[in-house]
């Protein structure tokens, strides 16, 4: 049981990672759990965000809403994933200042961190060097976040803080191959090359970048975890400390579906950042540790993949 304010608004509960906090928060009738469509609130709209946090008045806020996708997605809506994102963090995080709402949790992302990075990654290491440009509208918009939230906290002596979690991947992930991330979108390929009986995927790249991936439901039990300390410093790095390349991650996949196809390389693709693993000493100082291993992780996604999406 985690010690949490009762009336919790997590904003993005539609998505992948904010579902998951609705899924783990439902399991206790200690919280209130505050939503509301993209029909009846639009995140981009301040006047809008502003009333409704007003109305509302909730103890906490969880800011998992986000205009997200993969290399393609980031590349050519570079325009709306800056504006998008900077629009939902700075309505919602002023919005609940104006409110007197004094706890907010902000999800950021590991793409915050330099293309060139020492490895592991540690937090300190943020605005230290140039960014991945594939992504890089996103990531100026996530680091505006997380200086949104460190402002007010400075200034106001608001609890508002961010944590930076690595590639994620669970249930009601995003298949759609022009705008998801690796791991979802290989999932999909191989499904679908397997019930097509199709002989080979193709793979962006050279297959050699490294990566890191965390179930999403990991993430929330983290961040629950922070909360239910009382935690509000400064950022936090949550990942598993484990990575390994995409070819590997890809033939990982393969065996977890049962695929026995062949591996294509389209090397006219980006490959985006050469590694990116995360230093979680400091989520682990805590006393919080990953639990879901890679290959369990990715059952549980694919048997849910199966279950719940069509096309």
């Amino acid at each position: 049981m985690f010690n949490l304010p009762r009336r919790i608004y997590v904003a993005g509960h539609g998505g992948m990672v904010g579902s998951a906090f609705i899924r783990e928060l439902s399991k206790s009738d200690n919280y209130q759990i505050i939503t509301a469509p993209r029909s009846e609130l639009n995140l981009l709209d301040q006047r809008s965000v502003h009333c409704f946090l007003k109305d509302k008045q909730p103890d906490l806020i969880i800011v998992a809403a986000a205009k997200v996708g993969g290399i393609l997605a980031n590349n050519t809506q570079r325009a709306e994933f800056i504006y998008e994102n900077l629009m939902i963090e700075a309505n919602l995080i002023h919005g609940a200042h104006l409110a007197n709402i004094n706890r907010l949790l902000f999800l950021g992302s590991s793409c915050i961190y330099p293309r060139e990075c020492l490895q592991p990654i540690r937090e300190e290491y943020l605005l230290t060097g140039l960014l991945e440009t594939t992504n890089e509208p996103y990531a100026l918009a996530k680091i505006a976040g997380i200086k949104l939230c460190e402002a007010y906290s400075k200034q106001y002596g608001r609890k508002y803080f961010s944590v930076m979690p690595t590639n994620l991947y669970g249930p009601n992930d995003n298949y759609d191959i022009s705008t998801s991330h690796v791991l979802p979108a290989f999932i999909r390929k191989v499904h679908e090359a397997k019930i097509n009986n199709i002989n080979e995927i193709v793979i962006w790249g050279s297959g050699k970048p490294k990566r890191e991936f965390l179930y999403v439901d990991d993430l929330v039990d983290a961040c629950l975890h922070l909360l239910s300390i009382d935690y509000h410093d400064a950022i936090v790095n949550v990942g598993t400390g484990v990575e390994l390349t995409i070819l590997e991650l890809a033939n990982l996949i393969m065996e977890v579906i049962g695929y026995e196809g062949n591996i294509v390389y389209d090397q006219s693709k980006p490959d985006g950042t050469p590694r990116k693993l995360l230093d979680v000493s400091r989520l682990i100082n805590l006393g919080w540790k990953a639990q879901t291993t890679l290959r369990n992780g990715l059952s549980l996604t694919y048997d849910d993949f199966k279950k719940n999406v069509k096309f």
